[in-house]
């Protein structure tokens, strides 16, 4: 068995009503992307108090994030946050949804091919925008 150490900085606010301190817990000055699946997180509300609780700040949305997410779809996402020099990213949704956006946070600050995220197994990412996750279906791990 190999030795190493894990290191795995999460914070986990989890309870009713939660998803108001996202106000506290996403810095002030952010420019925040949403990004979510299909319309299930519009249609039960989830969308919009999440988008009530970021108060001011800029916030956009990516939708359409589609379970086993496609490298288009998510490139799709990655062309937006440069466009919009967004700074900070947020999924809400279930592991295909947070996964995804590991992958945005990752893909858009890389100087470099994004595909080779996926080819070198994550080897070549240095730095990656901060992100939170408002985890609609509690089954994957993803969030931590």
């Amino acid at each position: 068995m190999n030795s190493f150490d894990f290191y795995n900085p999460t914070h986990i606010a989890f309870g009713e009503g939660k998803i108001a301190d996202l106000d506290k817990l996403v810095p002030a000055e952010a420019r925040v992307l949403v990004l979510f699946g299909g319309e299930s997180a519009r249609r039960t509300g989830t969308l919009d108090e999440v988008t009530t609780a970021l108060g001011e700040r800029q916030v956009t949305l990516f939708g359409g994030i589609e379970p086993n997410p496609s490298f288009e779809t998510l490139m799709e996402a990655v062309t937006q946050v440069r466009e919009q020099r967004v700074d900070y990213l947020l999924a809400v949704g279930g592991g295909s949804v947070i996964d995804g956006t590991k992958f945005v946070a990752a893909a858009s600050v890389l100087e470099g091919d994004e595909w080779e995220i996926l080819t070198q197994g994550g080897r070549n990412i240095e730095r990656a925008l901060p992100f939170g996750s408002v985890l609609t279906l509690p089954a994957t791990g993803s969030e931590m």
